[in-house]
């Protein structure tokens, strides 16, 4: 993965919580379930992404604790 030392890595594919949820910590609580599953898979890590121009989900990653490892850009062609 990604800016990871060790495998396996959890991995946060995505998370949403609608517009009048937001701002109660309960993105933080589903982050904090999914930290606990990969705790007891045998994760050392924890990781995820979000798209470079994503600023709301760059704070929100940064606020529950997550630190930025590096930025990509990913390619596409068609064949």
């Amino acid at each position: 993965m990604e800016g990871t030392d060790s495998s396996p890595v959890g991995y946060l594919e995505g998370v949403f919580v609608k517009d009048g949820c937001r701002k109660k910590g309960i993105g933080k609580q589903l982050i904090n379930q999914c930290e606990e599953w990969a705790k007891n898979k045998g994760c050392q890590e924890f990781a995820s992404d979000c798209e470079l121009n994503n600023e709301e989900s760059l704070k929100f990653h940064l606020k529950v604790g997550f630190e930025e490892a590096n930025r990509i850009i990913c390619f596409r062609k068609n064949l």
